[in-house]
């Protein structure tokens, strides 16, 4: 005690205490500071306990954002087992094609198939999602199945309009296309679904979307695609918080899982489809 008191007084410059021969009398100085200790002290002390409280109450509400088929498909059973695990947590889903929302402040937490380069901003890798070409079997009756991939040529194809992914695809196999290749071209991923259910063609989706229905199978199943990485982000300083940490380690172990079992696709017996159009 005495050596703290004397390092007080070297640091303040001045005198605190009288030593005496019963031990330590405080000064006039000393007496007017005590009750502004004394407030210093019981502030820090409520600081300390709500910060305390904040890091340790897993409650509130954390802003997830996803795109169409990851928040409309993968996601909605995974939230469900979240609610059971973090009951006090409530999820504000914002579903967005966009990888603006987490440096907008829109989202706490966002999963994308794109990696983040902004500093800001801490992504991991937790997943990837594999990719199969599909058709509805109603269109497989009446044009058949492929059998290997340059039979894709010969079928009308479901594609996407801005994105030029599949065209690069096939540019890679040797088969350079343009977009009027497409029986439809759609970047909204539920409408490209669905037009694939409609039997509008041969379409390519993450293979946690096959088991939705069964009138959509897998074509062509060793048909390697690149695979698409699932990138959980968040901000670095908003990882301190006791329910977005709680959240972001859940998705982490949840989503793996959810598309372990998603993944597996149905697959049809290929045919050979009839030649009633001329390769592209």
């Amino acid at each position: 005690m005495g050596r703290q008191i004397a390092e007080l007084e070297q640091q303040l410059g001045a005198v605190l205490f009288e030593r005496t021969g019963r031990g330590l009398k405080p000064t006039e100085l000393a007496l007017t500071l005590a009750d502004p200790a004394r407030q210093m002290a019981a502030a820090a002390l409520v600081l300390n306990q709500q910060l305390h409280s904040a890091n340790a109450d897993v409650a509130g509400t954390v802003r997830i954002t996803a795109s169409q088929p990851v928040a409309c498909y993968l996601l909605p059973p995974v939230l469900a087992a979240m609610r059971e695990a973090l009951p006090a947590v409530q999820v504000a889903l914002v579903v967005s094609n966009s990888v603006s929302n987490l440096l907008e402040r829109e989202a706490d937490i966002a999963l994308r198939m794109v990696r983040p380069d902004q500093s800001s901003l801490v992504a991991k890798l937790i997943a990837e999602v594999g990719v199969s070409a599909c058709a509805s079997r109603s269109y497989l009756r009446q044009r058949g199945a492929p059998v290997v991939p340059t039979d894709l040529l010969l079928h009308d194809l479901v594609g996407y309009d801005q994105n030029d992914e599949i065209i690069k695809g096939f540019a890679a196999m040797g088969h350079p296309m343009t977009h009027t290749r497409f029986a439809l071209r759609t970047d909204d991923m539920i409408a490209y679904w669905q037009a694939v259910r409609a039997g509008l063609g041969v379409g390519f989706v993450a293979n946690y979307m096959l088991g939705l229905h069964d009138d959509v199978v897998q074509v062509l199943p060793g048909l390697a695609l690149p695979k698409l990485p699932v990138w959980l982000t968040v901000h670095r300083e908003v990882r301190t918080s006791a329910r977005i940490r709680a959240v972001y380690d859940f998705l982490a172990h949840a989503v793996p899982q959810a598309l372990n079992a998603t993944q597996t696709a149905a697959t049809i017996a290929p045919t050979p489809p009839p030649p009633t159009k001329d390769a592209a």
